[in-house]
């Protein structure tokens, strides 16, 4: 979004030395200035909000295949809910999911009684008693050491450190009789009962299998159905931000019309100096603001074609409100012109130089118009 104009900005400092004085009047004015300044302020944010949010979806739709972004333009068509009811159907959702767990992880649980009831389960029931046994390098081989008390342990944890998905109960099971195999010789009859019970137990888990399965293909399928929502009821609403900035900004012209209607009308008129030192400055303006200069003069004046390959512009003839509107316009680019020529490096001096050619045919057609009038009218009988 464009910043405010200059000419508005300046306006205030510019009629106090060419309007007629009075206070109250000039306090009301700036009242009315302040409050433009506080809601443009604000509206930026909103647009580089919106901006910001739009760049990145159209990044990601960059890396999307099309079969995703057909299945997107498909559920659009669907009425998607807001932002916050779907904030509380995530909540309700990973509640449902995690009591599903909860009974995957309870079935487990039978499993594993089962294992830790087999008549070799007793070496791995406990943690392994290293200083009894002198096993004084088990640390050193064994990385991370684990036994059924402990799975048991966790898995009836309630301050949050338990297991949260079942497949985290079936590594530590493995683990249990992998330390073991690692530890023991092959033919140590510990290894030996690790391996066996390690058979056992992969049978009976590959009938719990298919149910874990079907559970993580449905969470997955949840997951991506709600982020596609959410970003579906993000763009609406971001949509939605983006209207109602464009309304607001259309009040905001309507405003600043309003305040220069009010600026024109306790102005003075322009005296012929005036009017001689803006035909001057005129002819001082880059290409591109005097482009804008002649675009001020065609809002007035429908007839008067801005951009055609020849212009007539007798500024005798302008309005009071456009004179006005000129010299605020000129005095701002003259401004902003000499800021920039001061702040131009070497870097700046080619590109400078290439928009000085490419814009001096028509800058010196339209100076000469210029000049062309103010002879007529010098001429004419007083």
């Amino acid at each position: 979004m464009e910043k405010m104009p200059a000419s508005a900005r300046n306006l205030e400092g510019f009629i106090n030395g060419k309007c007629n004085d009075d206070s109250s009047e000039m306090d009301n004015f700036r009242h009315h200035v302040d409050d433009i300044f506080q809601k443009v302020d604000k509206l930026e944010q909103r647009v580089n909000e919106v901006e910001k949010f739009f760049l990145n979806i159209n990044k990601k739709q960059l890396t999307s295949s099309r079969g995703s972004s057909a299945g997107k333009d498909k559920d659009k068509k669907r009425n998607i809910p807001s932002i916050r009811k779907q904030q509380q159907d995530a909540s309700h959702r990973e509640a449902a999911a995690a009591k599903r767990m909860q009974e995957l992880m309870r079935q487990f649980g039978t499993i594993l009684r089962q294992i830790s009831q087999h008549s070799l389960a007793h070496p791995f029931l406990h943690p392994v008693d290293v200083e009894s046994l002198g096993l004084d390098d088990y640390y050193e081989v064994i990385e991370k050491p684990m036994d059924f008390s402990t799975i048991k342990n966790q898995m009836e944890a309630k301050d949050g450190t338990g297991y949260k998905h079942v497949r985290e109960i079936c590594a530590d099971v493995r683990l249990v009789f992998k330390n073991a195999m690692k530890y023991n010789d092959e033919k140590d009859r510990v290894h030996k009962m690790a391996k066996t019970l390690l058979g056992k137990f992969e049978e009976k888990w590959m009938k719990l299998l298919p149910k874990v399965m079907e559970e993580e293909k449905r969470r997955e399928e949840e997951e991506t159905q709600a982020k596609l929502d959410m970003q579906l009821a993000q763009e609406a609403a971001h949509a939605k931000m983006a209207r109602d900035i464009s309304n607001e900004l259309f009040e905001v012209d309507m405003r600043l019309e309003e305040l220069r209607e009010m600026v024109v009308q306790k102005c003075r008129k322009v005296s012929t100096e005036e009017k001689r030192n803006l035909g001057a400055d005129l002819t001082q303006l880059s290409p591109e603001d005097l482009t804008r200069a002649l675009e001020i003069v065609a809002q007035s004046n429908p007839g008067f074609q801005a951009r055609a390959e020849e212009v007539d512009l007798d500024i005798d003839a302008l309005s009071e409100s456009t004179l006005w509107r000129l010299m605020i316009f000129v005095k701002d680019a003259l401004e902003v012109g000499k800021k920039n020529a001061a702040g131009t490096g070497d870097n700046g001096i080619k590109d400078k130089q290439n928009n000085h050619v490419n814009g001096k045919k028509r800058k010196k057609e339209i100076s000469n118009a210029i000049i062309k009038t103010a002879k007529k009218k010098s001429k004419k009988p007083s």
